[in-house]
């Protein structure tokens, strides 16, 4: 039985008060081509639930999964060894308090590891504060870039050639239909430091990327100076969290905001989510007053007793929506609790010893292809993931390995676009690959060239 409560006078009525004349006004946003005019051709209409089932195993068999072949994809999401302790460790019931913590005497247990993953995040970043997470790196992107223009008072906004194309399309999207001048810079390897060049005394930010969409480690330090020496914010974005246990933070390179995804810890790439974005910024009233999600804060009891509450809460729901300094009002709970505790099972010394396992790894195989003909590595500097030019179509180059069962890693066009980087192949590598995965993605290329 389906549950319709309005009937068309209602519908007209709500149309109306809109100031639309049809439902279908209300998707004129959205592209045609990507909108429906019918029924989807050859999909059934209604199936049993073990037809169902089948189907999609079947389907499921056309795939070759990462646990199943050697896997070099990158690209923003990472696949790290996450421990077995972490899964079970977040689904014992100490931590099965309530999820939305405004009523502090029932949420300790939530609110200790927000407070928790708050300094851990702070620590990695090498900033004072940090929030309890935002939904992924990209929306704490778009986040950041608000953020600046709240505390600069001005709109402009610089892209460096090195952030990921999918955190400037979120960026370009959350500030579609506000009076901010996006300056998005031609995508290029190696050049963040031509962003100096877009500078003025108008731009609220610039939003640079370390280790940078093609991998390559970019020296904040100049940049920083740069943008404050007119007044600019620089928000410095990493999409590898790992890489913060071996590179200089942003904090310690004098950025500003920073805006990270932190799946690499804790939490496997379930291929597309759920992930969790980071947010830390230097500890300025200005900065903490206009800074977007939650904040768990320390405080004593009537009786004197450590606890935490939620602070700061001029982002949440209680607050009229024009009124508030952001609209995000919740966290990735979960992940943050799997960030946490897998952080705290690796300690200062396990990070360390794993970001520089990464780095290890990537070189041995850097140097293997780099001998290759008709392959060119392209990084003069890495941390995991780097680039390389082949002699041929990337695209069908990497089709051609996942037919000899080797994942081995993401064409940059697919990223940029067809007609940018077409000879440009991106491949990570982690604590996961083995020798053995070396030596098939070795024989998989040199084939497949």
């Amino acid at each position: 039985m389906r549950y319709l409560p309005l009937n068309e006078n209602d519908r007209a009525a709500m149309l109306a008060r809109i100031g639309v004349s049809s439902i279908d006004d209300l998707f004129a946003d959205i592209p045609a081509k990507a909108r429906l005019d019918g029924l989807i051709e050859g999909l059934p209409t209604h199936a049993s639930e073990m037809a169902v089932e089948r189907h999609f195993t079947d389907l499921s068999r056309q795939s070759l999964s990462a646990g199943d072949a050697p896997f070099f994809c990158g690209g923003g999401a990472y696949r790290h060894h996450v421990p077995a302790s972490v899964d079970h460790l977040i689904q014992r019931s100490e931590f099965l308090t309530a999820y939305t913590p405004y009523q502090p005497e029932i949420a300790q247990g939530t609110l200790q590891t927000l407070f928790e993953f708050q300094t851990q995040v702070a620590q990695l970043t090498g900033m004072d504060v940090a929030n309890a997470s935002l939904y992924d790196g990209s929306t704490a992107t778009a986040e950041a870039v608000h953020m600046a223009a709240r505390i600069t008072r001005r709109r402009k906004c610089v892209l460096a050639p090195g952030l990921h194309p999918h955190y400037a399309q979120t960026v370009q999207t959350a500030v579609q239909g506000e009076t901010m001048d996006m300056h998005v810079m031609t995508p290029a390897m190696g050049a963040d430091a031509d962003v100096m060049g877009a500078l003025d005394d108008q731009t609220a930010c610039i939003v640079v990327q370390n280790p940078n969409v093609f991998g390559e480690l970019v020296d904040l330090e100049p940049l920083a100076k740069a943008a404050h020496a007119v007044g600019t914010l620089l928000i410095a974005v990493t999409t590898e969290v790992v890489s913060l246990g071996l590179v200089k933070s942003p904090g310690e390179m004098g950025a500003d905001i920073v805006a990270a995804e932190g799946q690499s810890i804790g939490n496997g790439l379930s291929f597309g989510g759920p992930y969790v974005g980071l947010l830390a910024c230097r500890d300025d009233r200005k900065f903490i007053r206009q800074a977007p999600g939650r904040f768990a804060g320390e405080t004593v009891d009537e009786a004197g007793k450590r606890g935490y509450v939620l602070t700061l809460s001029t982002r949440e729901q209680h607050i009229r929506r024009e009124k508030a300094t952001s609209n995000i009002c919740t966290n990735s709970g979960l992940c943050t609790l799997a960030f946490s505790i897998h952080l705290a099972l690796l300690g200062e010394v396990g990070l360390r010893k794993l970001a520089a396992l990464n780095h290890a790894r990537a070189c041995q195989l850097a140097d293997r292809l780099d001998a290759l003909d008709g392959v060119e590595v392209l990084n003069q500097s890495f941390f995991n993931e780097f680039a390389v030019r082949v002699s041929g179509n990337a695209s069908q180059i990497i089709e051609d390995m996942a037919k000899a069962g080797v994942l081995g890693g993401i064409p940059a066009a697919r990223l940029f676009g067809a007609g940018y980087f077409d000879d440009v192949l991106m491949i990570a590598v982690t604590e996961t690959n083995r020798d053995e995965d070396f030596d098939a993605l070795v024989v998989a290329l040199r084939e497949a060239l």
